[in-house]
């Protein structure tokens, strides 16, 4: 039996405690409805969700207990319009958010980035302001490794900007905007540029959009004094023409990374070259031999430790689990194990790896699972949470404590 918890207020469902505002507080303080504990335990889970509205609570707030996987609710908060992804700064005093929407405050062709304070106390979040993210709807939000920088890539718009932050916290307008051009690559969903991902490498020289119309990853010098980006004459990866680029993500190490391909549900190994380009090492299929369906490729992570990747598939609504040789960078396939749920867009492990988290989007819930250190292969724990359309989890260690 799995258990599930759904977000509960004072003994009313979640939907009647939305319906009356509370308009004087920006979080709302939930009993917790699991097991009765205190606020000691875990790591705390911020949600992201495709829930509309600026008024609308549209983040929550959990904390994971590391020995069961049970996830407790805290609070729900005003995140604004669709926070589909989110990232918190390694102070744990700010959070920033994209609004997933095509028009922000009147102006159209762009969504918004949210910049919120953290309570050391409660976690719970108070909105600073906002700022256009120069491009429509904004999917994805990371910081560089100075946490001086918000890199925020532009789905619809099919490009990627910088805001600087200032001392206090807040956004400034963008410093940086790069749209990113034809040629596209020849699948249906590549109809014109999506930029999906925008990072810094390890050392913050390079700045690397991953873009899924255009089939390439962009590389750019970066400036993290002035907050500008310098395109650079030749994408720093071209992936397999229809493979549609997702998300990017670096081993520990620095030399190796992994690109979860959207399109023809592949992971590619990469050896990084500290010039800023990548060569091919290895791809592989995400899903289960024989799978007959639609499929799309979601989301990529490596353990902490650095000896296991996983990957998600929509659609097969499965988790895939790939071992790491350490000295080529390699993988092999570990296992494939169902997400409990529809469409996992996302997923994160807690920051100990011994919990992975699935968000599945449109089955409205969260699975946890227990991960082997040995062999890195997936159980599940049996608890799950109930909420709307989750899209996305920050896993951080307790800092209420």
């Amino acid at each position: 039996m799995t258990k599930t918890t759904a977000f509960h207020l004072w003994g009313r469902p979640l939907a009647a405690f939305l319906a009356v505002a509370v308009l004087g507080s920006c979080a709302r303080t939930m009993r917790d409805t699991t097991s009765g504990e205190s606020s000691t335990i875990g790591s705390l889970v911020y949600v992201g969700t495709n829930v509309g509205g600026d008024q609308a609570a549209s983040i929550y707030l959990y904390r994971l207990h590391p020995a069961t996987g049970a996830l407790t609710p805290v609070s729900v908060q005003r995140g604004g319009d669709h926070p589909t992804y989110l990232t918190m700064d390694a102070t744990h005093r700010h959070l920033y958010a994209v609004s997933e929407s095509g028009t922000f405050r009147g102006q159209a062709n762009t969504g918004g980035v949210s910049a919120f304070a953290v309570d050391a106390q409660t976690g719970a979040l108070a909105l600073l302001n906002q700022q256009p993210s120069r491009g429509a709807g904004p999917c994805y939000i990371s910081l560089d490794h100075t946490g001086k920088e918000v890199l925020v890539a532009n789905y619809g718009g099919g490009s990627v900007s910088v805001l600087p932050l200032q001392a206090d916290g807040k956004l400034a307008p963008a410093s940086a905007n790069d749209q990113h051009q034809p040629p596209l690559g020849p699948h249906k969903n590549q109809d014109h540029a999506h930029a999906h991902c925008f990072i810094t490498d390890p050392v913050n020289r390079y700045a690397f959009a991953v873009d899924l119309g255009t089939d390439k990853v962009y590389a750019y010098r970066f400036n993290a004094t002035t907050g500008q980006l310098r395109p650079q004459a030749k994408p720093a990866f071209l992936a397999r023409p229809g493979a549609g680029p997702r998300h990017l993500t670096f081993h520990p190490n620095g030399h190796f990374a992994y690109l979860e391909n959207e399109l023809n549900s592949t992971v590619t190994a990469l050896d990084y070259d500290t010039t800023g380009t990548f060569t091919e090492l290895q791809t592989l299929s995400t899903l289960p031999a024989g799978f007959k369906g639609e499929n799309s490729g979601a989301d990529v992570h490596v353990s902490p430790d650095g000896r296991f990747l996983y990957t998600s598939n929509r659609g097969d609504n499965s988790l895939a689990v790939f071992a790491i040789e350490p000295v080529t960078g390699r993988l092999t396939l570990v296992q494939h194990i169902s997400t409990q749920g529809q469409t996992p867009r996302n997923f994160a492990l807690d920051p100990s790896g011994r919990i992975l988290l699935v968000a599945n989007q449109n089955s409205d819930n969260i699975f946890t699972y227990r991960i082997d250190a040995k062999s890195g292969k997936l159980s599940p724990t049996g608890e799950s949470v109930s909420l709307p359309s989750p899209m996305f989890l920050e896993v951080l260690p307790d800092f209420t404590k």
